[in-house]
């Protein structure tokens, strides 16, 4: 797995630069991983800084995509429904509030769908549901068939506005991961809420998680995140997907997609991971973590900016409601 995860610059790279950048505190050392995960990064930064530890998103296609131009190459990951070659095409864009079933493809520039990808973290794509307001968060698993189409079920509490992101890496020699998006709307009526607070913990099915450290645009730093039960530190963390915590962030306003894992060590209770945030403003942060048998999130709001603590108040944006403004908003589906 690499050690430095660069996340997609939101403003300009977020395929090779964007991220929390927190250093924690003081860590209680580095948390060991199962195995050394790849995964296509997503990262980008206004100048695209390349590392080790993150590529940007040059999308190399199968038969028939095309290279990324340079100015799609610098936008941050999530934010474009086509990249690279490839189309995020999404069969239900208007699912019903409650339970329901999402099918999508990835099509190649001849419009063909792809049916090839590479696997990475146990699975061959990665596919994330938020609403627009970051109160809802879904990190889902979906099913592919034999002729490129992907299904999964997925519960989507209200009526607003939602994004949909497909995280995967094409099968095609020296393609490098990508992450589209595109919206979702589920019909009726709903009404505005505000940004779910910024705070230094989170809680969620009883088990408490601290983030601490700063967020600063264009620096990298270090994130940790401590993981406790009852006041007992969780040592015993189980392995989700080849990794001891998955990350994914979204900024607030366009939800720039950033998925993010951890640094070497492990199996708990710290999760660490090294990210450069791309601008300043509010993320929202979602930690995916297992113990227990059990996948579980944890959701925070942070803030990026020169000297603010992340975790420090940020001013209060109001955005179309769509779910619930919880720190424990998380749910693992296997469509």
């Amino acid at each position: 797995m690499n050690t430095g995860v660069k996340i997609t610059a939101y403003a300009a790279a977020l395929a090779a630069t964007f991220g929390a950048a927190y250093g924690v505190g003081q860590g209680v050392g580095p948390v060991e991983e199962p195995k050394k995960a790849e995964h296509g990064e997503h990262a980008a930064a206004p100048a695209p800084s390349k590392s080790a530890a993150a590529d940007g998103h040059a999308g190399h296609g199968e038969a028939g995509a095309t290279e990324t131009p340079a100015a799609a190459a610098n936008l941050p990951g999530g934010l474009q429904v086509s990249d690279g070659g490839y189309t995020l095409a999404l069969e239900t864009p208007t699912p019903a509030a409650g339970k329901s079933v999402l099918k999508f493809s990835i099509k190649d520039a001849a419009g063909r769908k792809v049916t090839a990808f590479t696997t990475e973290h146990g699975k061959e794509l990665h596919f994330i549901v938020a609403s627009r307001d970051l109160g809802t968060f879904r990190h889902l698993h979906p099913v592919k068939a034999a002729d490129g189409t992907w299904t999964t079920s997925v519960d989507l509490p209200a009526a607003g506005g939602y994004k949909a992101f497909a995280d995967f890496k094409p099968a095609a020699k020296g393609a490098k991961g990508i992450t589209l998006g595109a919206d979702l709307s589920v019909p009726g009526a709903y009404a505005p809420k505000p940004m779910p607070a910024v705070a230094p913990t989170a809680s969620v099915d009883g088990y408490q998680i601290r983030l601490g450290g700063t967020l600063d645009p264009g620096k990298a730093g270090e994130l940790r995140l401590t993981v406790t039960k009852a006041g007992r530190p969780v040592t015993d963390l189980e392995p989700y997907l080849g990794a001891y915590g998955h990350l994914v962030a979204l900024r607030d306003g366009d939800l720039a997609y950033l998925h993010v894992h951890p640094n070497e060590g492990g199996p708990g209770p710290d999760v660490s991971f090294t990210a450069t945030a791309p601008s300043a403003g509010t993320y929202r942060l979602f930690l995916d973590f297992q113990h227990e048998g059990k996948v579980r999130t944890a959701a925070f709001t942070v803030t990026a900016g020169a000297g603010k603590a992340a975790t420090a108040p940020a001013p209060a944006t109001t955005v179309p409601a769509s779910g619930e403004a919880t720190d424990d908003a998380g749910e693992h589906t296997h469509g």
